[in-house]
């Protein structure tokens, strides 16, 4: 009976899973990988198989909500009819905060959950639906071996002048610092950037999805990344604001036009792309628009990210690589461009037909910074911590 391994990673709407099975060498294989997406008014179920090739899928239909619960006993009813003929062995979960107990992945066990509950406050859209999925799993698999893995880990390299905010002590004391998350995304990308650029210690990694965010990696090390304290701080994303003046949301609790909890929402659900265009959260939509407000929209993103890349390019010393990954980093060719276009006093020089076919090297020859797209894959990192820790 083959061994395997099975990975969560709770999003606020979707649901993502993959199992790995284990050789004798302890060298891991996919064997399918899936994900519920919608859940708050359209869920839809997707798996494909080994060879990445879409073998089952479901649908609630449109306006009908599920919570993570009935999303996660989904999806382990499905793997329980599924993989009949494998044992799983430990379960995987991305969780996005560690706090100042977890600066690496820990056995779920004891209290853990307990305390990793109790960091929501700090992240609310996320935290709390990584705790509970692991909750969900260990009622459907007591005493299954579970293993955490944490966002925020990775970027625990950070020199501590990075990681601390301008706050009196007490105020720190309470859990105020530069946490940054998309670490396990980062900790993939790190050990990937060796085999396309070898020679290159200074990176910077753009990883852009609903989430997005950048990082600067100094000899495969975390030294800044843009999201903060929380996960809606730095780039302007899909629905969530990016940096604002601390100042502005005074003035909109004090006009009373939100309370901390329907600012927090607008924040974090109306606000990004979304609330620039009007339009869409969705920057395929948005690139296929020719509402002006949607190239508004996109220039805004691109200059965000063109005002931290010059930051990080100090903060490194120069450059010798920038990495695209995720969903828009991946998929989108005018993203990429629009962002070589504003870079290119770096000396980048981007090879057209090499970004429309979507790398993995989108620079030419003659680009003093190399520039790549590499596919990330939170997953198999997730599967690959677990595996060490069992």
């Amino acid at each position: 009976m083959k061994r395997a391994i099975v990975v969560f990673n709770a999003g606020s709407t979707s649901l993502k899973f993959a199992a790995y099975c284990i050789d004798a060498g302890h060298a891991l294989s996919v064997l399918c990988a899936g994900r519920i997406d919608g859940m708050l008014g359209n869920p839809h179920f997707v798996v494909k198989n080994a060879a990445g090739k879409a073998c089952d899928a479901h649908e609630w239909g449109e306006g009908h909500a599920i919570d993570h619960r009935t999303a996660m006993s989904f999806i382990v009813a499905w793997l329980e009819a599924n993989l009949a003929d494998t044992n799983v062995v430990a379960a995987g979960h991305r969780v996005v905060l560690g706090g100042t107990r977890f600066n690496a992945p820990v056995h779920i066990d004891g209290d853990v959950l307990d305390y990793l509950d109790a960091l929501a406050a700090m992240e609310p859209f996320h935290q709390s639906v990584n705790v509970h999925g692991a909750r969900v799993f260990a009622e459907a698999f007591p005493g299954l071996p579970q293993v955490a893995c944490f966002d925020s880990s990775f970027h625990r390299t950070m020199p501590e002048v990075a990681q601390t905010y301008a706050l009196p002590q007490d105020v720190r004391d309470a859990g105020i610092r530069h946490w940054g998350y998309h670490g396990i995304s980062y900790d993939y990308i790190s050990r990937q950037v060796p085999g396309f650029a070898p020679a290159a210690r200074r990176v910077i990694v753009a990883h852009l999805g609903g989430g997005a965010s950048m990082c600067a990696l100094l000899e495969g090390r975390s030294v800044e990344t843009t999201m903060g304290f929380s996960s809606v701080s730095g780039l302007p994303m899909a629905t969530r604001s990016g940096d604002l003046p601390p100042g502005a949301l005074f003035y909109l609790l004090r006009c009373q036009r939100f309370d901390d909890v329907t600012l927090e929402k607008m924040l974090y659900e109306r606000s990004g792309l979304l609330g620039l265009s009007g339009i869409s959260s969705d920057i395929r939509v948005l690139q296929a628009s020719t509402d002006p407000r949607a190239s508004a929209a996109i220039e805004c993103f691109v200059y965000a990210m063109t005002k931290y890349v010059g930051a990080y390019v100090a903060v490194l010393g120069g450059l010798d690589a920038l990495v695209f990954t995720a969903g828009i980093g991946e998929n989108s060719a005018p993203v990429r461009a629009a962002l070589c276009t504003q870079l290119a006093w770096l000396g980048i020089k981007l090879d057209t037909e090499a970004n429309a076919a979507g790398g993995p090297r989108i620079s030419t020859a003659q680009s003093d910074v190399s520039v790549w797209v590499i596919p990330t894959n939170e997953e198999l990192m997730i599967a690959q911590h677990t595996l060490a820790l069992i």
